[in-house]
């Protein structure tokens, strides 16, 4: 009882930087994201065994022109496929028993993995703006992704515990089963729809599209944190959320569903 009265504590502390950030602006939204990618950082280089001060400044200039600049979100965009492309290397990994690819490209893991990761999130309320749309900055965006995330990660758990029955990976990560990832990603497309139909923010579609994002890419970067505790062999990423683990331990969904959903709303964004 005591640990889930932690784990909920901490986990309300969370949610509610999240979301006041995204209500107070930019400004607030820049400083929660820095300090999470910061933290995190410092976790993932101490699983790959990567230790480099590198990042945090790059981190820190990137985020520091974020909010000064509007020309290196439009650079972004165009990173954005560099950004798959390295998330997709890291899928193909999950299939190797080599530890060598990670060993090799660990500076790709820290620089186009996390480190966009956090640079994207904030500018996620304003999608409509950098596409070149007249729009104000719409915060419910960020809030209603991290609810579908929430969402999936909370469902997952609750259907794999009580019906799992066929593993989903097993030799990654032997808790994760088919029912559960399947449980997760329809309540997370229901979350999407009611989402849309209380706030009619972006469009219905969109937000389906997202829950579906949301549910294949969080549920691999789950597997992706995964294998990087094993090769590191530890229990979490870091002991900084009290019955949580590390920053990395709960966004590891996020910052792998991240770029594939920044991506899809800027395409939606500019077809439609």
């Amino acid at each position: 009882m005591k640990e889930l009265i932690k784990r909920s504590i901490t986990g309300l502390i969370y949610i509610f930087l999240i979301v006041a950030s995204a209500l107070l602006g930019k400004e607030a939204l820049h400083i929660v994201f820095l300090f999470f990618g910061m933290i995190c950082l410092y976790e993932v280089q101490r699983l790959l065994n990567y230790k480099t001060i590198i990042s945090y400044i790059l981190l820190f200039g990137l985020i520091l022109l974020n909010q000064t600049s509007s020309y290196i979100q439009e650079y972004f965009i165009f990173l954005i496929p560099v950004f798959i492309i390295v998330g997709i290397v890291l899928i193909k990994n999950l299939f190797s028993n080599s530890k060598s690819l990670i060993n090799v490209n660990k500076h790709l893991v820290i620089n186009f993995y996390i480190i966009p990761a956090f640079v994207l999130l904030p500018n996620l309320p304003e999608i409509s703006i950098i596409s070149g749309k007249p729009s104000q900055s719409e915060p419910l965006i960020l809030i209603g992704y991290f609810l579908l995330v929430w969402c999936n990660d909370s469902f997952a758990y609750v259907f794999g515990k009580n019906f799992g029955r066929k593993k989903l990976f097993e030799r990654i990560s032997p808790k994760k089963t088919i029912e559960g990832f399947l449980g997760g990603a329809i309540m997370c497309g229901i979350a999407g729809i009611v989402f849309y139909h209380f706030t009619h923010t972006l469009s219905v579609n969109a937000w389906i599209g997202m829950a579906v994002l949301v549910s294949v890419f969080g549920t691999i970067g789950d597997l992706v944190q995964s294998k990087f505790k094993r090769i590191a062999q530890v229990k979490d990423s870091g002991n900084i959320i009290p019955g949580h683990g590390g920053i990395y331990d709960r966004m590891d969904s996020t910052v792998f569903s991240i770029t594939f959903v920044y991506g899809f709303l800027i395409l939606l964004s500019y077809v439609s």
